[in-house]
């Protein structure tokens, strides 16, 4: 199965479907279309994942990141629809579910485009990594221990291979 990110934004609310897998390879995508969302003064988001066949902590920790800017910015929220169980224990066993609203059900996604698949480098996917583990960690301190080799491995690979500017 092909994995993608849909998007689309209906009235206050942008919308985020994710089809396949959500994982390493499209969570820069995700963190960036967020990021650009924000900056242009959107406060809600809707994860849907009804069609989303697996999750990685890279994406599930893109997902902790976005909500916690929402935070840091005093306003909006982030929710995730149509969750199934797998994916409600792996987001509830890191302990996402204090820091966003999950739900099975909720409204449907309205039309949604494809975000444009980018390949990033081997060091941007280490760093977005990187970030997304943070955040992980950053949501509930007791992911630390869950991470911490991970962390340790991707700094130490960006640290002996600088990004080039």
């Amino acid at each position: 199965m092909e994995s993608s990110i849909q998007v689309g934004v209906s009235g206050p609310a942008v919308w985020v479907r994710v089809e396949g897998k959500g994982n390493f390879l499209n969570s820069g995508n995700f963190k960036q279309f967020a990021r650009e969302m924000v900056d242009r003064g959107y406060r809600e988001f809707v994860v849907d994942l009804l069609d989303c066949a697996m999750m990685d902590s890279t994406f599930m920790g893109t997902m902790a990141g976005l909500a916690l800017r929402l935070k840091e910015l005093g306003q909006g929220h982030l929710r995730v629809v149509h969750c199934g169980e797998r994916s409600r224990q792996l987001l509830t066993g890191l302990g996402l579910d204090q820091l966003f609203q999950i739900s099975s059900n909720g409204a449907r996604a309205p039309e949604c485009g494809a975000l444009a698949p980018k390949t990033p480098g081997k060091k941007e996917q280490a760093k977005e990594m990187l970030a997304a583990h943070e955040a992980l960690c950053e949501a509930v301190p007791e992911n630390l221990l869950r991470f911490k080799d991970v962390l340790d491995y991707l700094k130490q690979d960006l640290h002996d291979n600088p990004v080039k500017k």
